[in-house]
């Protein structure tokens, strides 16, 4: 019999640890499976660690905890076939760079935790030294391979049915009660658009006293998230005075608090595949339109636009029929990332399997030890590191001064308003928007 071949994850973040522990825990026996926690200034706290690992497949004694200058050392020792880096791309990239330096060199796999449409430029640039790229519906594999031979940027992407969303068909028991609001860090960014959703919330509340609306935070305070979270809904709550006992907040799994929900509000929040999932209906906010910085092209695609109104009455909705197959749902037979990834591991033994290049860019060593310093925090403790942070930050600061009276020259100069001019289709010029006409510009996870 074939041995188990053995694959290892890195994460350090909320989503992340749970996407990658999830991800895992789909692999059948054929996979040795194993989790490492890194830490940095984004890891997890246990508390989040053990909400992140319930229900994902992978067991608690498969995941620990790792300091940087253990890494390296602990992934040659498990001699790993393969190594998923689950992070933002800053903490993809610098790990590419040091594990394409082991011997053997494992094939270095990642992806994105949730919705990835639209395909971004940086989603890709970052990942440039992975052998696969793991993306969850067909529709996103085919803009991201279209993004990639725009840009120029060979890539192998796979496809992986998103790990904590997969059909499991209505809930048992059903008729549950809640209204369950997935917030995110950045999605609204603006204060006095989110303090607007705290309003709404309220007004759900009183609508009828007998049903709660419960706030799933992702973190208690204190605790970190993959991007830090400014004007955090329990702090906007508690500027609106005495609120409905009915209004609630829970730092509960996402997966616990479906369990009694009759349906999930959000702006663009993977929460809502996830309740797709089990059965239950959503809300996609419309109050601040449809753009990739909000990230909810995709559900809108879905028909689950909702008005505040909406909300208040509970009209939740279910998506089209004819948008589930492309967009996360398509059959469990079209993933293709666990065979991907064998016929990989298959090369790299067979010595025909050439690492990804790195993307050629300015700066050399200093810069690499500026991007692991900016990382990781306090655990890089090199002298390149510290050297390169305190050289980096007033450079960085200069180039952004720089950037910014660029633009500002730009908005000035006569034909900028002309540029911001599109013909409809009757004809007529329209204003279009800096989000709706950069579809590459977005706040998600990168």
């Amino acid at each position: 019999m074939r041995p188990a071949r053995r694959i290892v994850a890195v994460a350090d973040s909320d989503s992340y640890v749970k996407w990658a522990a999830a991800l895992l825990g789909t692999l059948d026996g054929r996979w040795d499976a194993s989790l490492l926690v890194l830490r940095t200034p984004l890891a997890v706290s246990d508390d989040q660690l053990d909400s992140q690992l319930r229900g994902g497949g992978l067991p608690r004694e498969r995941v620990s905890r790792v300091a940087w200058p253990d890494l390296m050392s602990r992934l040659g020792e498990q001699r790993a076939d393969a190594v998923v880096l689950a992070g933002r791309g800053p903490l993809v990239r610098m790990l590419a760079r040091e594990i394409a330096g082991l011997s053997p060199r494992p094939v270095i796999v990642t992806g994105l935790p949730g919705i990835s449409i639209p395909a971004t430029r940086k989603a890709i640039v970052y990942r440039t030294q992975c052998d696969l790229f793991l993306l969850h519906s067909h529709r996103e594999r085919r803009e991201f391979d279209r993004l990639s031979v725009t840009l120029g940027m060979p890539q192998r992407f796979a496809l992986a049915t998103l790990p904590f969303a997969r059909s499991g068909g209505a809930l048992p028991g059903g008729g549950g009660t809640d209204l369950v609001f997935a917030p995110q860090a950045k999605v609204p960014a603006a204060r006095a658009d989110r303090l607007r959703i705290a309003r709404l919330l309220v007004r759900a509340a009183d609508a009828d006293p007998s049903r709660r609306v419960v706030v799933k935070l992702r973190a208690a305070r204190g605790e970190m998230q993959t991007h830090a979270e400014r004007d955090s809904y329990p702090d906007l709550l508690a500027t609106l005075g005495r609120l409905p006992a009915n209004l609630v907040t829970s730092t509960t799994s996402m997966a616990s608090a479906l369990r009694t929900a009759e349906g999930v509000l959000t702006v663009s929040s993977t929460a809502a595949i996830e309740a797709i999932a089990l059965g239950l209906p959503v809300i996609a906010l419309d109050s601040f339109g449809v753009a990739p910085a909000l990230i909810n092209e995709v559900l809108a695609d879905a028909g689950l636009l909702g008005s505040e109104d909406d909300v208040v009455e509970r009209s939740f909705r279910r998506p089209a029929e004819a948008w589930l197959e492309d967009n996360y749902f398509h059959r469990p037979e079209d993933d293709d990332w666990a065979q991907r990834m064998g016929d990989l591991i298959d090369a790299r033994r067979s010595g025909v399997l050439a690492p990804q290049p790195p993307l050629g860019r300015i700066g050399g060593a200093l810069r690499d030890a500026w991007e692991r310093k900016t990382v990781l925090g306090p655990q890089d403790r090199s002298f390149a590191g510290a050297l390169a942070l305190a050289l980096g930050v007033p450079l960085r600061s200069a180039i952004r001064l720089v950037h910014r009276a660029r633009r500002h020259v730009a908005s000035k100069a006569p034909d900028a308003r002309m540029r911001a001019q599109q013909p409809g289709p009757d004809g007529f010029s329209r204003q279009v928007s800096s989000t709706s006409a950069v579809r590459t510009s977005t706040t998600r996870t990168s």
